[in-house]
């Protein structure tokens, strides 16, 4: 490594420290999470976070907002929730010289971190208005284009799809979140602090760490990270490991699973693992990088089968046969030219 990319990240790895630390002001435990949602935020993905009511969801993205210098909106999904709400409309308003015109008025979507709290309480048709915002930062309305700020990011929370009055989101949009994080349950100690600083006279503030063109930095500098090509064939195999009946598919696959990820999933899995590189100290991702965020990269592009459901195999177990069945090595190694 060059000194000047040496350089550049270990700034990266303090800077993502000194994030992190401002949002641990407020939220307690829940390391992971925390990390799956700011490697989301620099690799440029969208994350999905997925618990129970009450375990600090909405409140993690709203600290993360309040500690960056971004505009932020909140929308909160219901079942009477409609396109228009999200994305705005045009309405009729009468111009200077009298005359009654349409006028765009934006929806909260035009923000740069938006928290779409409950997503899976609103109807597929209100969910299916963000999938043109989530993968190519636009909004069309009435033929009309228009482009987002950069960096934009959707943070979403759900309800597990269990719960009554819910809606299960489409594998279409569930795939363009780049992470699903499961939410748990506090431990002791945690829920404990949680406790003494919600039940007492204590003020705690977070300040602004960083804005939105040194997030964009940090996001080029992932990129540059190097995947060597018997890594990317890993990651690529593991990819290839969740079809069902193909030429890469385990035992468990073919048993419990009726989908497969998209290309997606390998995107996702080369750019979080180059965050992870980045956080200790490297800059090329190893076999270790890729299998520490296979989970939260494939748990929500995968389909369980009948089979599956009926013997209560949840998908994380699956996923985790998979990364045991599939090898680090294979004999045939596809070469693509440069490494990164």
């Amino acid at each position: 490594m060059s000194n000047d990319l040496q350089q550049r990240a270990e700034e990266f790895r303090t800077r993502y420290k000194s994030l992190q630390e401002e949002i641990g002001k407020v939220i307690v435990g829940h390391e992971e999470i925390v990390h799956g949602v700011l490697t989301c935020m620099f690799v440029g993905g969208h994350c999905l976070l997925e618990g129970v009511p009450g375990l600090g969801k909405t409140l993690l993205v709203r600290t993360l907002a309040t500690a960056l210098d971004l505009d932020f909106n909140r929308i909160q999904f219901t079942p009477d929730l409609m396109p228009a709400d999200i994305l705005g409309t045009n309405m009729v308003v009468e111009s200077p010289d009298g005359k009654r015109v349409f006028e765009f008025q934006k929806g909260p979507i035009f923000t740069q971190i938006c928290l779409a709290d409950e997503i899976n309480r609103a109807t597929p048709k209100t969910q299916s208005a963000m999938l043109e915002t989530m993968q190519e930062g636009t909004v069309t309305v009435a033929g009309t284009r228009f482009e987002l700020q950069k960096p934009f990011f959707v943070m979403a929370t759900q309800n597990p799809i269990e719960q009554e009055g819910t809606y299960p989101l489409p594998e279409a949009q569930l795939d363009r979140f780049l992470f699903k994080l499961v939410v748990g349950y506090s431990s002791r100690e945690d829920l404990a602090t949680i406790v003494h600083r919600t039940t007492r006279d204590v003020r705690i503030a977070t300040e602004k760490v960083m804005d939105g063109s040194e997030i964009m930095k940090w996001q080029q500098l992932v990129r540059e990270v190097i995947l060597a090509d018997h890594v990317q064939d890993y990651l690529v195999r593991l990819t290839l490991a969740t079809h069902p009946d193909g030429p890469h598919a385990p035992e468990p696959c073919n048993k419990f699973l009726r989908w497969g990820s998209s290309p997606r999933g390998a995107q996702t899995l080369a750019l979080t693992a180059k965050v992870r590189a980045l956080l200790e100290g490297r800059y090329n991702v190893s076999f270790e990088d890729v299998r520490r965020v296979y989970l939260p990269a494939m748990r929500h592009r995968v389909v369980l089968n009948f089979e599956a459901q009926a013997e209560g195999i949840e998908t994380d177990q699956v996923l985790m046969d998979i990364l045991d069945a599939v090898k680090e090595k294979s004999d045939d190694v596809p070469v693509t030219g440069a490494a990164n």
